[in-house]
């Protein structure tokens, strides 16, 4: 009833708060790891992260169908400032001494948002490449279909996205210099397969809620 009610004008800035939301969010706890199974004698794990991002790029995908490209690639470039801000805020406030009060909790606060920075550099690249990539994918299948077949729009640009911002964050992040290219190919892919797959599936999980995204955005 609430949603029924709210102005077509504010629509896309509830979207927008939603996906600023889904960015900060994935940025600061997504990078807690759980146990989900074992498959093959191998323990897979999850993030808190896979829970957010295929989010963002189905909100790329309702904005790309309901307002086009350009209003998409503005989103995209908000979740670039939004990471970079990010940054350069918690190393703003990591490096700030604390007060008397706060020097017991000090620690605690430097751990959570003193991310290396070549891990933020990984999610800076990653989420920049990614996203535009989707909007980019989705846009010329819409192109190509003519409007139609959106379920698969959808999930094809998705899963493609999520399979590029895993291998380019993965790389960027754990790729080492010293080790040889075998090596680093057998590691990496033992992280990007798993997280690729489980993301992958929570993508094509929300692609009802992209329908209901695009209709409720047209009413």
């Amino acid at each position: 009833m609430f949603l029924k009610k709210i102005d077509s004008n504010f629509k896309p800035d509830i979207l927008i708060g939603i996906y600023v939301f889904c960015i900060l969010t994935a940025e600061i706890m997504g990078s807690k790891t759980f146990p989900l199974f074992q498959i093959f004698g191998f323990n897979l794990t999850g993030s808190v992260g896979m829970f957010l991002i295929p989010w963002i790029f189905s909100i790329n995908d309702i904005f790309v169908e309901v307002f086009g490209i350009k209003r998409a690639k503005n989103l995209a470039k908000i979740s670039i400032l939004v990471v970079f801000l990010l940054i350069l805020l918690s190393a703003f406030a990591i490096a700030l001494p604390p007060s008397a009060r706060y020097a017991a909790t000090n620690n605690a606060y430097r751990q959570i948002f003193s991310q290396s920075i070549r891990i933020s550099i990984a999610s800076l690249v990653a989420i920049a490449v990614s996203n535009f990539a989707d909007i980019h994918i989705f846009y010329r299948l819409k192109q190509k279909l003519n409007r139609y077949g959106l379920w698969f729009r959808n999930n094809l640009s998705n899963h493609l996205a999520i399979l590029l911002d895993t291998v380019v964050f993965m790389t960027v992040a754990f790729y080492s210099l010293e080790k040889s290219f075998s090596n680093n190919l057998s590691f990496l892919l033992g992280l990007i397969i798993p997280y690729w797959i489980l993301k992958a599936l929570m993508s094509s999980i929300s692609t009802p809620f992209v329908y209901l995204g695009i209709k409720w955005l047209k009413k």
